[in-house]
């Protein structure tokens, strides 16, 4: 590698919601930060092909259906609606390059070098960038794997970019498919599937298990199901993709039944959407003798620090679930404890949202864990149905469900399907992270109406003094 090693305090390696958020942290701790990307942008998944785009095409698809089928009852009379999806695309496009934009600025802002190329490790603490206008050799004490994850490939599924598509390409259609079947019942595909449902595609969506968001608590996902259901999107449960042939206009699905049944499906894209995997190929970590655990993931300690002395890593390509704030909130309480500031990741109060119409946001234990772990609990139900905001809006499916320890009154887990349920779990994390009881909840005033006050009611309904149902 020609010229001068380069030498800095961290090298993070990843400019995604982990390494991005780490680094900006790390430099404001005071140190000399470097930061490889291998991508032509910084933001990694999320920002680029992954939590932001697919939410800019959920804003607008909800805006041309509610335009299209929702305004009427509102008193607003509108016809001749019609779809203009590149513009749609161009917009998304626009988010996209904004906010990858705004993390190279905080760089810069922050005198944070930035380095775009692919890193690979000649030993410990020195790793080689690879780019098409040359290469750099990096050298630090410290450095942060932050290097995300990609999505899972079934054996059979070959992603073509075109008809059997991952998330990435389900993001950049070219035009609104007739039939989209998608396979997988998780956050990705319930939005993705979405999208275009509502811009005009037939969805059939194949799940493996008996129901969608599987891992989630289960009471609320039937909820979530039975409004996608009303929507028009069809679900085949129990059930799994054993083939899809590419042919000329589509592709042919032959779909297996847990009685062992097959029917074909004919779509003009398949979506696979059964998850994510660690990504840590490439980087030469047997020059520094780390090894991955058996599903391809990192090993780390309480601290982030991997078996090898120096090296640290956090977000998907370590254990725990794949989602874009665990991964900065890892990446802030890594290079606190390197700098000696006291650093702590609460994974019990970690929230999971799925963006779909309405939400499903969840912070805690399911209703099964607690089960599971032989918890008694008392649970608190409060309908959006019953709450006046919800009403005023005409969005009232969904409920807000609190779970609460039967002895202690402390909350294990709360769970929100409905409008802004995204917005409505930020109370509900804090609460838990600050060890609240449901009467504690209960107790706190909420502004009236507002969608919240649900949440209140649900707490009060923990010890059967629910008010407004």
């Amino acid at each position: 590698m020609a010229g001068a090693v380069e030498t800095f305090d961290l090298i993070v390696i990843g400019a995604g919601p982990g390494g991005y958020v780490a680094a900006i942290r790390a430099a404001q701790l005071g140190m000399k930060v470097a930061v490889v990307e291998k991508d032509p942008t910084f933001g990694g998944t999320c920002l680029n092909v992954g939590c932001i785009p697919s939410k800019a095409l959920l804003h607008s698809s909800e805006l041309f259906e509610h335009t299209a089928h929702g305004l009427a009852e509102h008193g607003v009379a509108v016809s001749g609606v019609t779809l203009d999806l590149p513009a749609m695309m161009k917009r998304k496009d626009k988010v996209v390059t904004m906010l990858t934009r705004g993390v190279a600025g905080l760089f810069k802002k922050n005198g944070i070098t930035g380095v775009t190329g692919r890193a690979r490790f000649t030993g410990p603490g020195t790793v080689d960038v690879t780019a098409s206008d040359g290469g750099r050799r990096l050298s630090a004490p410290r450095i942060l794997l932050a290097t995300g994850s990609v999505p899972i490939q079934l054996p059979g599924l070959p992603f073509d970019g075109t008809r059997i598509v991952d998330s990435t390409g389900a993001l950049a259609l070219p035009a609104v498919p007739k039939h989209l079947v998608v396979v997988g019942a998780g956050a990705i595909g319930l939005e993705l599937g979405s999208v275009w449902r509502r811009l005009g595609a037939a969805v059939t969506v194949v799940e493996l298990t008996p129901g969608v968001t599987p891992g989630m608590d289960v009471e609320m996902a039937k909820l979530l199901q039975r409004a996608l259901t009303k929507q028009g999107m069809t679900f085949r449960f129990e059930s799994k993709v054993e083939k899809a042939v590419v042919e000329p206009g589509g592709v042919r699905v032959t779909v297996a039944a847990k009685d062992g049944s097959t029917d074909q499906l004919d779509a003009d894209v398949l979506l696979v959407a059964v998850g994510r995997r660690a990504c840590a190929e490439g980087l030469g970590l047997d020059a520094v003798g780390l090894a991955l655990d058996e599903r391809g993931r990192i090993p780390v300690d309480e601290k982030f620090q991997t078996p090898v002395p120096g090296l640290y890593a956090i977000g998907d390509v370590i254990r725990g679930p794949m989602l874009a704030h665990k991964a900065s909130d890892e990446g802030v309480a890594c290079v606190e404890l390197l700098a000696g500031v006291a650093g702590h990741v609460n994974y019990d109060t970690i929230p999971a949202i799925v963006y779909t119409f309405p939400e499903f946001a969840s912070v805690g234990a399911t209703e099964e864990t607690c089960k599971a772990r032989g918890t008694a609990v008392k649970i608190g139900r409060f309908p959006f149905q019953a709450n006046a905001r919800a009403k005023t809006m005409g969005e009232t499916d969904g409920a807000v469900k609190v779970i609460a320890d039967a002895a202690s009154d402390r909350v294990l887990g709360i769970h929100v399907v409905g409008t802004h349920a995204s917005d409505v779990i930020a109370e509900a994390a804090v609460a838990m992270e600050f060890a609240a009881s449901a009467e504690d909840i209960g107790r706190s005033a909420h502004a009236h109406p507002t969608l919240a006050e649900a949440l209140k009611q649900a707490a009060l309904g923990v010890d059967g003094r629910t008010i407004e149902a």
